[in-house]
């Protein structure tokens, strides 16, 4: 079967009509492959946790093969996936890791060094880390990877003014927060 020219829709339209992972599903996992990886990665913060998020996504995705109803472009639907699953991952990891980081920086401020390029190398992970997790994703979404705020309002299940405010009142706490960053 050649799928290179079928729609998302229309190979996971075939993909529900398979018995297991025929050859629409690899298309459709081909092809969402590194905008999933991508998503992931932004919102797990390394390649590690990235890697295993999306393993969990592709797995979601063939046991929901079958619950895409079209309602929404495929491309929304699996990014949708990959956003709840990575919020879920990250919250069950959530207390354990933010007392590991609180350790890590109670360390290096013991350092005159690391407390002079504490500002020079404070990266943009670091900083969104102060605001929620759907906060932290809606932002990574709108300007990492150009989401729309109509998308965004679809996969977040807001209206789309909703989803402005949301997104100024997160970068108003970065800014707060971060100053010096923002200037």
């Amino acid at each position: 079967m050649d799928t290179s020219n079928h729609t998302d829709e229309q190979l996971a339209a075939e993909a529900a009509r398979e018995g297991s992972d025929g050859p629409a599903f690899r298309c459709l996992m081909e092809r969402f492959r590194q905008p999933v990886w991508r998503i992931c990665y932004r919102l797990m913060g390394n390649e590690t946790d990235a890697a295993d998020a999306a393993q969990e996504v592709f797995v979601r995705l063939f046991l929901n093969r079958k619950k895409f109803e079209a309602r929404s472009k495929y491309s929304t639907w699996v990014h949708g996936i990959a956003i709840r699953t990575c919020l879920t991952l990250r919250r069950s990891r959530g207390r354990r890791q933010k007392h590991e980081i609180a350790d890590q920086e109670i360390l290096s401020h013991n350092h005159p060094a690391s407390v002079a390029n504490q500002s020079l190398t404070m990266d943009l992970m670091t900083m969104l880390e102060i605001l929620s997790e759907k906060d932290r994703a809606m932002l990574i979404l709108k300007y990492a990877e150009s989401y729309s705020y109509e998308e965004l309002a679809e996969l977040f299940n807001l209206s789309v003014s909703g989803c402005k405010m949301r997104i100024s009142r997160a970068r108003k706490q970065m800014q707060q927060a971060y100053p010096q960053n923002f200037s």
